[in-house]
């Protein structure tokens, strides 16, 4: 499990990180109604939705500095 950055909601990785098919490519294709996720500066971050994860991308480092330890 994560925590949202960005509502504070746990996120199962596990399930944000299953395929459930595959695109044309080949590429995996995972449920983002299962949660998603966004590799910033060498860090995956998980979100508990697209809703969430637009909100980090457009300020990505506000978010960052607000968690704890930070």
């Amino acid at each position: 499990m994560a925590l949202d950055i960005v509502c504070g909601k746990e996120v199962d990785t596990a399930a944000v990180n299953t395929p459930v098919g595959s695109i044309p490519a080949g590429a995996p294709e995972t449920d983002p109604a299962a949660g998603t996720k966004r590799y910033y500066e060498g860090k995956w971050y998980y979100f508990c939705s697209m809703a969430c994860r637009h909100k980090f991308v457009a300020t990505p480092d506000e978010y960052i500095k607000a968690m704890p330890g930070n």
